[in-house]
């Protein structure tokens, strides 16, 4: 369950092509840079404005005055970018998304529809189409003892070669307020995580994480 075929809908991003070419989301961080600028060169003009180098904003998007975008990236269609949004570097965000206030962004390809409204840093991540990060919810993407990430499945564990990876959330994922979602954690599509919940690991599809040890299936 926790290759890109099982986590997302591909029919919600402009990275589809290019995660086609992976098995597991984190294979893809590292060329998120590359591919908005890519990306950027097949944009019409009709649709996107250019204000800077490396940085392309459809002409439906609204970006409050003190918001900073970083380049490189993309900001899709209908998609709000609030007051005081920091958005470093490489951020491929959808269309229909919020990036609310003080929330950061980088090195990350936000789908279609996802919401991070209220102080959250996403970081190294990949969120699915309709995620939704509660209030101060945040992606830790670096060990504290700077090593490499490893996923966690179970009695198995996938070593990824990245020191800086946070979290892959499937499609309709929930997280709630305060949540830390430690690095390599991977959620399953439709699970919802409680308020100030600290994950790690994967996390199966129709899920509800109560606490850090306590995770049931959905009925």
């Amino acid at each position: 369950m926790i290759t890109i075929q099982n986590l997302f809908d591909l029919d919600h991003t402009q990275a589809a092509d290019y995660l086609k070419q992976f098995t597991y989301p984190w294979e893809a961080l590292e060329g998120i840079h590359d591919l908005i600028l890519e990306l950027g060169k097949s944009l019409s003009e009709e649709a996107y404005d250019h204000p800077k180098e490396g940085i392309w904003i459809h002409k439906t998007a609204e970006v409050f005055p003190s918001a900073y975008i970083g380049a490189p990236c993309i900001i899709g269609a209908h998609t709000q970018v609030r007051h005081c949004a920091f958005i470093r570097e490489s951020a491929l965000v959808g269309e229909n998304c919020v990036v609310g206030n003080s929330v950061e962004l980088k090195n990350v390809i936000l789908f279609d529809n996802v919401e991070t409204p209220h102080y959250n840093y996403v970081g190294d991540s990949i969120l699915g189409f309709h995620a939704h990060m509660g209030a101060g919810s945040i992606t830790s993407n670096v060990r504290a003892d700077r090593q490499h990430v490893w996923v966690h499945d179970g009695e198995d564990n996938l070593e990824t070669g990245r020191k800086k990876f946070g979290a892959m959330l499937g499609d309709y994922v929930e997280v709630g307020c305060n949540a830390v979602l430690n690095p390599g954690s991977v959620i399953g599509p439709h699970t919802n995580i409680y308020p100030t919940t600290c994950v790690r690991g994967v996390v199966a599809p129709e899920s509800i994480v109560k606490n850090s040890g306590e995770i049931i299936r959905k009925r």
